[in-house]
């Protein structure tokens, strides 16, 4: 007895090949590059100044120490050193200006600023506001300062006669009452004067103490010869 085969299809083989090639970076900008040169020389001499500063430093601590003292020396060896590498970022600020010049000549690589842009209302408004002040608001101003003025004039011109009068009746009053009141303290004032006086308190007293005669009336005998 023979049994049935089913015929087996074919498996698809797959083809490894080589991989395929990294895509190259995109070069950068020259805008990038001459950041970059700038960049480069701010940290150069950010480091150049702290070593200025270390250098000062070094010189003070020597000045301090004795010249025969180990530390002088190796403060000595520390300058020379630190000598070098200001003269080695000198060298790399001035190879850096050089880089920084080409970088700027290329165009596109200097980004001008944006234009400042004004918040705001614009010029014209108020330029037309001033124009609106001086041509409306100044002459209403004006005439409402004329009005004012004359109505002030007008209400001092009415002034009612018959207050006027009462004003001045009042005023001679009070005129005659004050020249009375200082007569009154004239007088006071005498008074005072001769009281306190000594011949004036004398002269009263003596006048007080003499008695006044009565005289009595004439007869008929009294009249005879």
């Amino acid at each position: 007895m023979k049994l049935h085969q089913q015929p087996t299809t074919p498996q698809p083989t797959i083809v490894v090949g080589p991989a395929a090639p990294v895509a190259a970076r995109a070069a950068p900008s020259a805008s990038a590059i001459y950041e970059g040169f700038k960049a480069q020389r701010d940290v150069l001499n950010g480091q150049l100044e702290e070593l200025d500063g270390t250098r000062r430093d070094i010189i003070r601590q020597m000045n301090e120490s004795p010249d025969a003292s180990p530390q002088h020396k190796s403060l000595e060896d520390r300058l020379t050193d630190v000598d070098a590498r200001i003269k080695s970022v000198d060298q790399m600020i001035g190879a850096n200006s050089m880089q920084l010049a080409q970088a700027a000549a290329i165009p596109g690589a200097v980004v001008p600023p944006p234009p400042f842009e004004r918040q705001g209302p614009p010029e014209e408004a108020f330029v037309l506001g001033g124009m609106f002040i001086v041509v409306v608001l100044l002459p209403l101003s004006i005439a409402m300062a004329r009005r004012i003025w004359r109505r002030s004039a007008a209400v001092v011109t009415s002034f009612p006669k018959e207050l006027a009068d009462r004003l001045l009746r009042l005023e001679q009053t009070t005129e005659a009452t004050s020249l009375e009141v200082e007569r009154i303290g004239e007088g006071q004032r005498f008074l005072t004067r001769l009281f306190t006086e000594g011949e004036g308190a004398r002269a009263l007293g003596a006048g007080a103490a003499q008695p006044i005669e009565t005289r009595k009336p004439q007869t008929a005998r009294d009249r005879l010869p």
